[in-house]
């Protein structure tokens, strides 16, 4: 258990780094895509959602849990794949329904022009959404993904 194991703490902490990285990677696709190509919040989160994920695979296979080679390495990418788009699931209805109330709350309380509160909600929303996915994933990863490790 995380709170009591020395090494899941580590691992935690590796997965957060790796996801810290993976959220930069998250962000700025998102805020290429909506800033640059106009794209809705959306489809644009759920594209920068799959860059993330890919590379967060490939860090958390090689660093995070280098010790969990039983299984074959496509697997193990449709593994972590299903538990991000069951992820995914958690964070769409986070990024539509959260996003105009904040917008409309930064517009009101905080003196910025409807394009920067629109950018600042769609940022906080997006942060707010990796925070709980993130512990969806290491939970759901640790145990059934990269369950062939003490």
């Amino acid at each position: 258990m995380i709170l009591v194991d020395q090494r899941e703490r580590s691992r935690f902490l590796r997965f957060a780094i790796v996801g810290a990285v993976g959220s930069l990677i998250d962000f700025g696709v998102m805020n290429l895509l909506t800033h640059f190509v106009r794209m809705p919040l959306v489809k644009a989160g759920s594209i920068s959602f799959i860059c993330a994920v890919l590379s967060n695979f490939l860090w958390n296979r090689l660093w995070t849990f280098p010790d969990s080679r039983s299984r074959p390495f496509l697997q193990q990418l449709g593994m972590f794949f299903l538990v991000n788009l069951a992820g995914i699931g958690i964070r769409i209805p986070i990024l539509h329904y959260v996003e105009p109330p904040l917008v409309n709350f930064f517009t009101r309380t905080s003196g910025l022009s409807a394009g920067q509160s629109s950018l600042l909600a769609k940022n906080a929303t997006l942060a707010l959404a990796i925070g709980i996915v993130m512990l969806w994933n290491y939970f759901i990863n640790r145990y059934w993904t990269y369950n062939d490790i003490d």
